[in-house]
């Protein structure tokens, strides 16, 4: 069984991603609604992201530097 701990560590809210990523939390709303950005659940009329989907929307940004 999940200690409410482990959750915790495994998931953001909307507003700790907005504050990890340095965005309004609308701006993760409109995402949602245009299909963009990381998955997220939806429990309870909450929405939450997956640590995991976050690092991999992440890593998929990811850019090379020019010369």
């Amino acid at each position: 069984m999940r200690t409410t701990t482990a959750r915790a560590d495994t998931h953001l809210n909307q507003r700790q991603l907005a504050t990890r990523w340095d965005l309004s939390a609308r701006t993760l709303e409109r995402w949602r609604f245009l299909k963009q950005g990381p998955r997220y659940l939806k429990l309870g009329g909450r929405v939450v992201y997956r640590l995991d989907d976050v690092e991999a929307f992440e890593k998929a940004q990811l850019q090379e530097g020019g010369q």
